[in-house]
């Protein structure tokens, strides 16, 4: 199953007016870095997103959200979001803000 393109038609337009975002074609989907650092991504129907150590346990306690782990090795600090999680635009962008508040914090890569 390829990622799905109005998923990432909409999170274009929620991401167009924010600086250093560049779209990528990674792992069977799709993912938008910040400044070098992959920030959020779609596999599949799912919402990808980087949150960082701090807000990892709070954030997987809250409805539609699981470990992120498509190889068996779950990555901490990064989590999947189900689509019933992002129904509108309000909600997809609340969950974009926080991976990209996380992201503003890392060093831009080269």
């Amino acid at each position: 199953m390829a990622y799905s393109e109005p998923l990432a038609q909409r999170i274009r337009r929620l991401l167009k007016r924010r600086k250093n975002f560049v779209e990528k074609k990674m792992f069977g989907g799709v993912g938008f870095t910040l400044s070098g650092n992959l920030c959020c991504a779609i596999w599949k129907d799912s919402l990808i997103l980087r949150v960082g150590p701090d807000l990892y346990e709070d954030t997987l306690a809250e409805p539609h959200v699981r470990v992120f782990d498509i190889t068996g090795r779950p990555m901490t600090g990064w989590v999947m979001v189900a689509p019933d999680g992002f129904p509108d635009d309000e909600s997809l962008r609340n969950w974009l803000d926080l991976a990209y508040h996380f992201c503003r914090t890392l060093p831009p890569k080269s």
